[in-house]
């Protein structure tokens, strides 16, 4: 007998038993056919539990026409049916075991992946033999993308929390090495957490992908350039490139230091000095070059400094390293020039 043979005869003694079922059960079988939860019911008696019942909201989640499903076994579904451990907890469903139902990855007609809850409960005869089961299906596709969604976001925040409490001890332990009274020393960690929180308010406005360069700029100098009437002795120009996070912190921090100390010793610290930050892209063998200067004029005569301070070292040597670039501060008698050569992230764009 050829194989369509047979699946055509298993069709038409499934379709008989489906009849069967449905004049023995009538009204309920109406009911469950109607109902939006998915259910099936299966023959217990068989190996297997082939199926002899699906309502319409099972065909509906699973892509299935109902001649597809009638016979077949229950657990042809299963995205892993040859799992053990998938196949060990419905069978524990089929045999009664005191639970709340299992998760199981299924498999729709179009090869489409879902979450569902299989509830299975015995259907006895008179006698109190069992006959069929009754499986209902809850689809938890959406949940299980929720609860991925939030594992995410939580280790994410994690991440986040871990570098930020990583920056806040390197602002404090490296402001304390420089022997100082208490006043400064606190004036000197509360300015630099304000500018870090700054960044982070930016990011968050952003939803923590990524922040544009012309604003990192503009956040981190705000508070330098209103107070003061300083905002028109500041110019920036340069397309606002995109960067993805940590360097947007870094560059956040960065620009605060310069600006810091532009206010206690450079071009911001009389009434005619002025600032002209500045930025253009380069094409290398190695990919895409910014270049970043941040000239200062018309301020105090410069001199460099004995040692290097916290600041510097955050420019020359953490900014590096974040970034993966060159960064220079050159002294120059007429103002303090700050050169940016670093390699735009992947993923970087213009917007």
């Amino acid at each position: 007998m050829s194989e369509i043979t047979k699946k055509s005869d298993q069709q038409k003694v499934a379709e008989a038993e489906v009849e069967s079922f449905r004049r023995e059960l009538g009204p309920f079988v109406v009911a469950a056919e109607t109902t939006r939860m998915a259910m099936v019911f299966t023959d217990a008696t068989k190996p297997d539990n082939p199926i002899i019942f699906a309502n319409d909201s099972f065909l509906s989640l699973t892509g299935y026409d109902r001649e597809e499903v009638l016979g077949k076994s229950f657990n042809f579904l299963m995205a892993h049916g040859d799992d053990a451990e998938v196949r060990t907890r419905i069978k524990a469903e089929f045999e009664g075991s005191p639970s709340v139902g299992t998760e199981v990855l299924c498999c729709r007609k179009d090869g489409g992946e879902f979450w569902t809850g299989v509830f299975v409960s015995p259907v006895r005869d008179e006698a109190g033999d069992i006959v069929q089961y009754f499986a209902s299906f809850v689809d938890l596709t959406k949940h299980k993308e929720d609860e991925a969604q939030s594992k995410m976001l939580i280790d994410e925040l994690n991440h986040r929390v871990k570098n930020t409490l990583s920056t806040v001890q390197s602002i404090v332990w490296q402001t304390l090495r420089t022997p100082s009274n208490p006043k400064v020393i606190r004036e000197s960690i509360e300015s630099r957490l304000f500018a870090l929180s700054r960044s982070h308010d930016l990011l968050t406005r952003e939803k923590w992908e990524s922040a544009g360069l012309l604003d990192i700029v503009h956040d981190a100098l705000e508070p330098f350039g209103v107070s003061g009437g300083r905002a028109d002795r500041i110019a920036v120009t340069g397309e606002n490139i995109r960067f993805p996070p940590k360097s947007a912190l870094a560059l956040g921090i960065a620009f605060n230091e310069l600006a810091t100390n532009a206010v206690k010793y450079g071009a911001l610290s009389n009434a005619a000095g002025s600032i002209l930050i500045e930025w253009t892209m380069e094409t290398t063998p190695a990919g895409l070059q910014l270049l970043l200067n941040w000239k200062e004029k018309d301020g105090p005569p410069v001199t460099p400094p004995a040692h290097k301070g916290f600041g510097s070292r955050v420019i020359e040597r953490g900014l590096a390293h974040e970034l993966e670039g060159t960064i220079y501060l050159d002294y120059r008698p007429d103002g303090l020039v700050c050169t940016m050569d670093i390699p735009l992230p992947r993923g970087a764009r213009v917007g």
